[in-house]
């Protein structure tokens, strides 16, 4: 009692902590980076259950999130503004208690309007709150040489960790059987739980860090972001981050597609749509990481979405029916696999691109502005073609299905293209600086280019505990 006293009021350093307690902060803000966004992302995995439980049409469930994106898309730039100002313990453990709290609420079923106040609201208790903690703890808990890796293993807690909360929800759905509304309310009160638990362990246990807190006046600046404003580099890897991050959302839609054409029953679509948003993580985002390492991320962002262009264009062909069920399946899995992996690396056209470190933070800020867009709009639109695309059975026709892969093949053929963008300008960049290094005219360029040479990752696979 007395080491959590001393651990509340004193000022630690990584020294200070021992390893136990740096894995457990690590484990606490990576499963926590997945859980905290399940309600607000619950149509991923639960999309005709919630959409039943709550009453709503297609197009009103995807308006609600998109209130929840616009919110985001806001909070995103003065979120990292406030992790630089206020201690990882104080937004871990308010953002934690904060969205459990509204998830209590979210799980009583409350009406539309009530719903817009609610997702609007986990919009800053998520992002605004939250957002800035996962990676500056994991940081805090690491030293630079094991920083590279020990996110990489946090992915994996964030995958477990979905994986299994989405697994319960399966438990859950079936449990009920017919009764959806009870078990989305039973499912989002155990989310609550959860989620307000973490906040708990948060003030408990994440100390007050020495140095967290910026006192020298250098954080965020507008030199800053004007610098990162001016870098082509930075804006053709936020457009190819918004084509990426639009397929890898959209692929959700997947879910209904499977048990409303191809005639999949509920409990196993619920699985797979674990596999593919949780579970496939612990395998995609290292593997492309690793892919990366050994070409560029921009050309395995390109080769990535071409092959979910085949995957998606095979899935389509699939003639609706129960004989069919196992092969989409296995497609669907497929899909997750390969949005999952060129996600995880596409903001490594960053350090490919060599922005450099000191505005490194600015650039990551525009990066998700622009990247996460598709979320203020996609659930919308695809709600509204589905809503259209109701038949005389009430249900949701496969021509509404095509219409919707189709803009998504659309998408990762764009962002393909704006990848090989960005490798075809790195590449010409480079011959010209040495060309111009021959004729004696860059030393300063060449400079410049070893210092951004400092953001590039470098993975380290030794763990110094």
């Amino acid at each position: 009692m007395t080491q959590v006293k001393a651990s509340s009021t004193e000022e630690k350093t990584y020294s200070q902590l021992s390893a136990g307690r740096r894995w457990f902060l690590l484990i606490l803000a990576s499963i926590g980076s997945s859980i905290i966004y399940a309600p607000a992302y619950l149509k991923a995995v639960f999309y005709d259950p919630l959409m039943q439980a709550l009453g709503v049409t297609n197009t009103q469930l995807g308006a609600v999130f998109g209130a929840y994106a616009i919110t985001a898309l806001v909070c995103y730039l003065p979120s990292g503004i406030i992790a630089d100002k206020v201690r990882m313990r104080t937004l871990s453990s308010v953002g934690f208690i904060s969205t459990g709290i509204l998830t209590a609420i979210y799980a009583m079923l409350p009406s539309l309007t009530v719903l817009y106040i609610l997702f609007i609201s986990m919009g800053v208790t998520t992002i605004l709150i939250w957002w800035g903690v996962r990676y500056k703890l994991v940081r805090l808990v690491s030293t630079e040489e094991q920083y590279p890796r020990r996110i990489g293993i946090s992915y994996g807690f964030y995958g477990a960790a979905g994986l299994i909360i989405g697994l319960i929800s399966t438990w859950v759905v079936t449990m009920v059987g017919e009764n959806l509304k009870l078990g989305v309310s039973i499912y989002l009160g155990f989310l609550a739980v959860v989620i307000t638990t973490l906040g708990i362990l948060s003030w408990i246990f994440i100390p007050k860090f020495a140095g967290e807190i910026k006192t020298d006046g250098q954080g965020f600046s507008l030199t800053e972001f004007t610098s990162a404003f001016r870098n082509p580099v930075v804006w053709i890897a936020a457009i190819s981050l918004f084509f990426v991050y639009f397929y890898y959302t959209g692929v959700t839609y997947t879910t209904p597609y499977l048990t409303g054409v191809l005639g999949a029953s509920l409990v196993l679509t619920t699985i797979v749509a674990n596999i593919r948003t949780y579970g496939i993580t612990l395998l995609s985002g290292p593997i492309f990481g690793y892919i990366s390492s050994k070409f560029k991320p921009s050309i395995t962002i390109a080769v990535g979405s071409v092959c979910f262009v085949v995957a998606l264009g095979a899935m389509m062909l699939l003639p609706p029916g129960p004989a069919m069920v196992i092969v989409a399946l296995v497609l669907v899995v497929v899909l997750g696999f390969i949005a999952n992996g060129a996600f995880s690396v596409v903001s490594a056209q960053l350090t490919e691109g060599k922005v450099p470190l000191h505005y490194f933070g600015a650039a990551t800020g525009l990066l998700s502005i622009i990247g996460f867009l598709p979320d203020t709009f996609s659930s919308t639109w695809f709600g509204a073609i589905m809503d259209a695309g109701i038949d005389a059975s009430g249900n949701v026709g496969a021509g509404a299905y095509q219409t919707i892969f189709m803009i998504l093949i659309g998408s990762a053929v764009l962002a393909a293209v704006f990848s090989l963008v960005l490798y075809l300008y790195l590449r010409n960049k480079k011959n010209k600086g040495t060309d111009e290094v021959a004729d004696g005219t860059s030393a300063a360029g060449e400079a410049e280019d070893s210092v951004s040479n400092s953001s590039d990752l470098v993975y380290d696979n030794t763990d110094n505990d």
